[in-house]
């Protein structure tokens, strides 16, 4: 299994959405975090997986979404990296 890095910014929006919902139902703000975690669990286990999507900028090339289960308003975007070390 490949590591999942969360960026900072989107660890912040992750935490304000979880806490948005659980303003009116705490079990659904629950259940969003168990999902959001499943989709860093099903990227980190399956290379490629998600649509790609097309972008403007070079550095956004590769860039994929992934739904988050249960709450498909909501997409979880990445880009895989690879780091070799010799």
């Amino acid at each position: 299994m490949k590591p999942v890095r969360v960026r900072p910014r989107a660890d912040r929006e992750i935490d304000a959405l979880t806490d948005y919902i659980a303003r009116d139902d705490l079990g659904a703000a629950l259940r969003f975090m168990d999902a959001t975690q499943k989709v860093f669990d099903l990227i980190g286990a399956q290379l490629g997986v998600g649509s790609l999507r097309y972008a403007y900028l070079p550095m956004l090339e590769g860039l994929r979404v992934c739904p988050v289960s249960g709450f498909e308003k909501h997409l979880v975007f990445y880009i895989e990296r690879w780091s070799i070390l010799m």
